[in-house]
């Protein structure tokens, strides 16, 4: 059997324990990490996806126009509708709607692309 006494025992098994105390700590920090890159990058997909495309802000008054954004443009927050350059320019062409470009966002340099 082991030659080790019962306190010299005891002290390896405490031993043991705090590395594996300090593995499962070390590796959840390292999960934890993980997560956070996997959502910094989703979150900068969404992001880039949103800047490639154009929102079109609806007409509010009679007397508004509609107002073309990039898609990332924070004038108009809404997160939905967005459209891609061959939608934007439509509807910049189709005169019913009376599209105008954001002055801050300057969509044009993007649609000429």
């Amino acid at each position: 059997m082991s030659d080790l006494t019962p306190s010299e025992r005891l002290m390896k098994l405490r031993a043991l324990e705090e590395w594996l105390a300090w593995q499962l700590a070390d590796t959840r920090r390292k999960i934890r990490q993980v997560e956070a890159d996997e959502e910094r990058a989703r979150k900068q997909a969404a992001r880039a996806w949103a800047e490639a495309r154009f929102k079109l802000e609806p007409v509010r008054g009679e007397e508004r126009r509609s107002v073309l954004h990039r898609g990332g443009c924070g004038i108009w927050k809404g997160d939905h509708g967005f459209l891609d350059r061959q939608e934007a320019l439509l509807a910049l062409e189709d005169e019913s709607l009376s599209v105008e470009l954001c002055q801050v966002c300057n969509p044009g340099p993007a649609l000429r692309a």
